[in-house]
Formats: structure tokens, C-alpha cells, sequence
């Protein structure tokens, strides 16, 4: 079965329904390269709101050391998200299972950051290019997926209810990611795009 992750989270009503939806993670961003970006205390009341067994993700991009240790002493989340140029040596520093996000803009040519990050739990190939963030909306060719890494796969960027099922059918994705596909706004999620998209994940 497919996972789901629902990131840029902002408000915990949003986090909350997701988990209700049966979502397996959410995600909140700490890093000022996001227009989601939440506040420490923010991020630790969605944390602290969330049911058992929903894995809690806090997103850095290219942060410095002391901010990454901030977010770890303070919001406590399940596992850290790394969407820059972060080195494997640099991520694993802090001792807490990671997500190394590998930009695929440049489409194959990015293939080769996959065999980077050997101590991440898991890799997420995203739609946006280096130096962006992620949140764009922006997918990639899904056939790119690679079937002979032993890190799980996590599948992001352009997903939406409508494409979610054939992006699963293509990739065959541990799980896949999601932000501005069940979005409103920037940071506000819709109830309706949530549950359609979750719906149409378990469908496929």
C-alpha cells in the first residue's frame, strides 16, 4: 500500500483532518526559503496535536546547524526532511532518521544524487530544480523512478487527486507527497482536495 505524506502543514485543524483521512505523515516547514514556513511554536503545537502512529516531519532547507538542533530539542519531530544541498555527512550529524529530497528538474540528469545520501531513511524525488524549493507543483517524468535503490522511495511535486493514481501506476513509489495539490492557498488546506487526493491514492 502506497503511504501519504501531507506537508506544509500551518494550521493544526488541517494536520488533524489529514490524520482522520489517513494520512501516514504530515510535514511542517521551519526553513525561510518556504512560503509554509511556520514558527518553532507553531510547528510544535501541530506536532503535539497529532494521534499516535502519524509520523511528524519538520522540513529544513540549507538552515544552519544550531536551527536543525532547535527544531529537534524543541518541535520533537519523527524525522528531519532536507531540501538543499545538504551533504549525507552533514544530515546524519544529527542523529535522527532523515528524508533527503533530490531535485529532478534537470529530469535524468539527477539520477546520480540518489547513491548521496546512503544513511537516509528514505529519498523524496521532487519536481522542482536545484536551488528551489519544494512546494512548487512542478512534477517530473515519473518513469525515472529508479527499482534498484534499497531506500524506500518517496514520490513529490504536481500531485494532485486527478494524477495521484496514474503517478503510482508509473513510479510504483513507497509513498508520495503532497502541498499544494490539496491546497487553497499557499499554507491553507482544502478539506475536499484532501480527501479526494487520499481517496485517490488507496484507489490506485
Amino acid at each position: 500500500m502506497t503511504r501519504i505524506k501531507c506537508c506544509g502543514m500551518t494550521r493544526i485543524e488541517d494536520a488533524l483532518l489529514a490524520a482522520e483521512l489517513g494520512a501516514d505523515a504530515i510535514g511542517v516547514i521551519l526553513t525561510a526559503h518556504s512560503k509554509r514556513q511556520v514558527s518553532l511554536r507553531q510547528a510544535r503545537a501541530i506536532v503535539e496535536a497529532m494521534p499516535p502512529f502519524v509520523t511528524t516531519v519538520a522540513l529544513c532547507m540549507d538552515d544552519e546547524a544550531n536551527l536543525v538542533q532547535e527544531i529537534i530539542d524543541i518541535v520533537r519531530p519523527s524525522m528531519l526532511q532536507f531540501h538543499g544541498n545538504e551533504s549525507d555527512e552533514w544530515c546524519k550529524q544529527f542523529g535522527q532518521p532523515y528524508l533527503k529530497a533530490i531535485a529532478m528538474g534537470e529530469g535524468a540528469a539527477a539520477l546520480y544524487q540518489l547513491r548521496d545520501h546512503p544513511h537516509a531513511a528514505g529519498l523524496l524525488l521532487d519536481g522542482h530544480g536545484l536551488g528551489e524549493a519544494g512546494g512548487s507543483g512542478k512534477s517530473f517524468d515519473w518513469s525515472l523512478m529508479p527499482r534498484d535503490l534499497r531506500q524506500p522511495l518517496i514520490l513529490a511535486g504536481g500531485l494532485n487527486a486527478s494524477n495521484v493514481a496514474s503517478a503510482i501506476r508509473v513510479a510504483r513509489p513507497w509513498a508520495v507527497d503532497v502541498s499544494s495539490g490539496i491546497e487553497s492557498a499557499a499554507g491553507i488546506k482544502d478539506p475536499g482536495k484532501m480527501r479526494e487526493f487520499i481517496a485517490a491514492v488507496r484507489s490506485a
